[in-house]
């Protein structure tokens, strides 16, 4: 009795992109639990990194939303309970009222000092095997495939 109930009829180019999703999905699963453990899901964590990597912890809404590539209205209920949860202010801009400024609160700084070991230690068990070297060959391939896709679309 055959069973293999499935057989892939998969081109070898669909397997890799559906590999890297399979990939892309379990990373985020993984780092959701871990960013849930303080109060914040995997948007909201990503959010505070955006901001503690700009100039003096502050960026415009609709920048951050570019970087992240998420829509401007998702981003203003992300940025609603960041505020609600103390972890950033909402902000306008004193240039243009009309422009919203996200800045991270002290605590949402603290907080992301808080996840950076276990987050790394994740990270390292997901990369483990793979050189310095095979990281930035793999990186530089992403990048060409980041901007292929941009370009077929």
């Amino acid at each position: 009795m055959d069973t293999k109930r499935y057989v892939s009829d998969l081109s070898t180019n669909e397997k890799v992109l559906m590999a890297m999703v399979r990939a892309a999905e379990t990373f985020k699963r993984t780092h959701s639990a871990i960013f849930r453990n303080y109060g914040l899901s995997f948007p909201q964590y990503n959010v505070l990194r955006v901001l503690d990597a700009s100039r003096n912890g502050m960026n415009k809404i609709s920048e951050v939303s570019r970087i992240m590539l998420v829509p401007g209205a998702n981003m203003t209920g992300i940025g609603k309970r960041l505020e609600r949860n103390g972890f950033l202010i909402r902000k306008s801009d004193p240039n243009d009222e009309r422009v919203t400024i996200f800045e991270i609160t002290p605590k949402g700084r603290k907080t992301l000092k808080n996840i950076e070991q276990e987050k790394d230690r994740s990270i390292e068990t997901i990369l483990g095997g793979f050189s310095q070297n095979d990281k930035t060959e793999f990186l530089d391939k992403l990048k060409q495939l980041i901007k292929n896709n941009i370009h077929a679309s």
